[in-house]
């Protein structure tokens, strides 16, 4: 099979990945500059659109889309303009903030499985059940023969929905610190955005390396055949919109969703 262009992003299993010597600003493979790779991502967003209505139609499989980044890191930009077009009736997204009380007196995975997708349905986790690895991690919240075991957790867990028809893709959006630091200060500048930042950004950007060293592990330890880690150069969110929809348009394509067959309708007059 050809090398397809979402695999320049992909981590194989087993892979030791070291994130600084991945380019945050790289754009490589892009159609050309960023007026015709917006043109491209304009097709691909088509595709998209084409391949959701299949699986929703079908209604046998279902995609699982897993966002992480550092503080910045462009989640929410990469929400609103790849999926913006998709139908709504089968396609949510999910946000993991602190955990609830009642959540913190269950398991860590306990929130996270009645929100994964349904048979037909696409779902995006805006942060998720890796949080449990990343920030319990960075800032102490749980000791660590607590937090460590939890990577081969993860990957059983995400291994039980594949087995039940789920395709899982997790991006890693890799910007650098020097483009933390303009879009930190892009929303103090514009009132519009302020409500973006927080006095506490900061401190989580004082311990960079330690999140740096988190999100490593992670990837390393839990890009699996089945629930691989794509990590996407996001310095430029053109470039970053672009590796995403080219992402899942091969991923779907993969998946071959099919219209189910039609009712015979010979004869059917409607009056």
């Amino acid at each position: 099979m050809a090398k397809t262009d979402g695999q320049r992003w992909r981590v194989g299993p087993g892979t030791k990945v070291h994130l600084d010597k991945i380019d945050t600003r790289s754009t490589a493979g892009a159609p050309g500059d960023r007026a015709a790779t917006d043109e491209a991502v304009a097709g691909l967003l088509g595709e998209l659109q084409g391949l959701q209505e299949r699986l929703y139609a079908e209604g046998k499989q279902s995609l699982l889309v897993v966002l992480q980044a550092i503080d910045a890191g462009g989640k929410d930009g990469t929400i609103k303009h790849v999926f913006r077009g998709l139908n709504p009736a089968s396609c949510r997204v999910v946000s993991f903030k602190v955990p609830s009380e009642e959540e913190r007196s269950h398991d860590f995975l306990w929130r996270v499985h009645n929100k994964a997708p349904a048979k037909g349905d696409v779902v995006v986790f805006n942060r998720s059940h890796y949080e449990d690895v990343l920030v319990v991690r960075v800032h102490n919240l749980v000791p660590e023969d607590v937090w460590r075991p939890r990577y081969e957790m993860l990957n059983d867990f995400e291994s039980t929905l594949a087995a039940a028809g789920t395709r899982i893709v997790k991006l890693y959006l890799h910007i650098s610190k020097e483009e933390q630091a303009e879009r930190f200060q892009a929303r103090i500048d514009d009132p519009s955005k302020n409500w973006k930042f927080r006095t506490a950004d900061l401190e989580d950007r004082a311990r960079w390396d330690a999140y740096v060293d988190a999100f490593e592990e992670a990837i390393s330890r839990t890009s699996t055949a089945t629930a691989p880690w794509y990590v996407i150069p996001a310095d430029r969110k053109w470039y970053r919109n672009w590796a995403v929809s080219r992402i899942l348009v091969e991923t779907l394509a993969d998946m071959d969703p099919q219209y189910p067959p039609a009712e015979d309708l010979t004869g059917v007059v409607i009056t």
